[in-house]
């Protein structure tokens, strides 16, 4: 089946949030929705399975999508569609509309119940995907103007959705810092620090920020972190599923601010809103840091960057490899071991991971610049290499952090 052409090179998709409900692993029929959204040109922003109301209307906040959609196949969706609209109405984000369906498993007299309780419609077996997609783009591709009433992270969500639609053409905007940052601990402390992760795909980068995100909220004495995960838009439908949140099990703490951004066809790792969106946290005061993922990168990809002569988007940036990168001459082309402040290996509880390091550590020493390899296991709770990580990422950015409910201090008095 072709793809849908897109109706604008320039229009706001259509942002829909999806997720199945608590105790539900059914995702087989929410995959497939998620795969007809981006053919028809929206922007999916996908949570996974057994997602909690509260997860799911905190998500829709900072996503500042135009719906929610639910797929519910274990029952109990009379109690838990109501309670995603009552927690998205508690919080002022009532305008958010939600909607579902359920196989089998939801029947019309259900549904008529559901919709009293505001759940604005349900899908049933035997519609055709083709005019499902058309029905909620056109009843909820409401244009996401600016809006003076907004508050808290709805207003800095809104915020970037309005940065999102004015360089949506694919045009970079203005931004990115005047100067180069320096591999040295930050000079003003308080204020935010940007770090850029970038690596090819498959190499970990949502997990092991994941990770980092839990240091911070374990070990800072306060203060909030922010994450802007970029994905990929399709060249052809114009759509995208970001996937990102899946990953982000952390992200359902009231201190991570997370939002995912679309390419939308700037083919440089990241939204050409990135500039703009890390601008706005910035400015907000709100976060001691803030990470920025960039998609699956090649070998002279520079995202963020590094190289310009005008200087970087971000004050760090991390590198990230899998350790099958396809050996060493393929390890020697990648532009960014030599301008990354920080180099991570992850996923060294594979069986090459022990060449891999050696022969990554050897290519940063030829670098002459003094980086250090850090070898990480995202996937495992807990890991060393991953708290290691965090307190290189800690003391460049001058964090104040703490263990065990110490009193907050930087990472060098810690490692005294």
């Amino acid at each position: 089946m072709a793809a849908a052409p897109r109706t604008s090179a320039t229009a706001a998709p259509l942002r829909v949030l999806t997720a199945v409900p608590l105790c539900d692993g059914h995702d087989s029929a929410v995959t497939t929705i998620n795969l007809e959204f981006a053919r028809h040109g929206c922007e999916v922003i996908y949570l996974g399975y057994h997602q909690s109301a509260t997860a799911i209307a905190r998500a829709a906040v900072q996503e500042d999508v135009h719906v929610v959609g639910l797929s519910s196949y274990n029952g109990g969706h009379l109690v838990f569609f109501q309670e995603v609209v009552a927690r998205l109405r508690a919080g002022g984000n009532g305008d958010i509309p939600v909607f579902g369906g359920g196989g089998g498993t939801i029947t019309a007299a259900d549904a008529r119940v559901m919709r009293r309780q505001g759940t604005d419609r349900i899908y049933f077996a035997g519609t055709p995907l083709d005019a499902m997609m058309a029905e909620i783009k056109r009843d909820f591709g409401r244009p996401l103007k600016a809006d003076s009433r907004l508050r808290g992270d709805r207003a800095l969500a809104r915020a970037i959705t309005l940065a999102e639609a004015q360089f949506s053409g694919g045009t970079r905007p203005p931004g990115a810092s005047k100067k180069r940052a320096s591999r040295t601990p930050r000079a003003n402390p308080g204020k935010s620090f940007v770090v850029g992760i970038a690596g090819p795909g498959g190499a970990g980068k949502s997990t092991l920020i994941d990770e980092l995100t839990s240091r911070f909220l374990r070990r800072g004495p306060g203060g909030r972190i922010a994450v802007l995960a970029n994905d990929p838009s399709h060249p052809g439908s114009g759509g995208a599923i970001l996937g990102d949140r899946v990953s982000a099990i952390y992200a359902q703490d009231d201190r991570v601010f997370f939002r995912s951004l679309a390419t939308r066809g700037h083919l440089t790792g990241i939204s050409a809103a990135a500039p703009a969106a890390i601008e706005i946290l910035r400015a907000s005061g709100e976060f001691d840091l803030i990470l920025v993922e960039s998609v699956g990168v090649g070998q002279e990809s520079d995202p963020f960057g590094t190289f310009r002569p005008g200087g970087r988007l971000t004050d760090a940036v991390l590198f990230v490899l899998p350790p099958h990168y396809g050996g060493l001459i393929q390890l020697q082309k990648i532009a960014l071991l030599t301008g990354a402040d920080l180099v991570a290996l992850n996923k060294c509880d594979h069986p090459m991971a022990h060449t891999a390091r050696a022969e990554i550590q050897a290519r940063l020493d030829r670098n002459g610049h003094g980086q250090q390899l850090h070898a990480t296991i995202a996937a495992r709770h807990f890991d060393a290499g991953v708290d290691r990580l965090f307190d290189a990422i800690a003391d460049l950015g001058g964090l104040a952090t703490s263990r065990g409910g110490e009193k907050p201090c930087s990472m060098k008095e810690v490692e005294r």
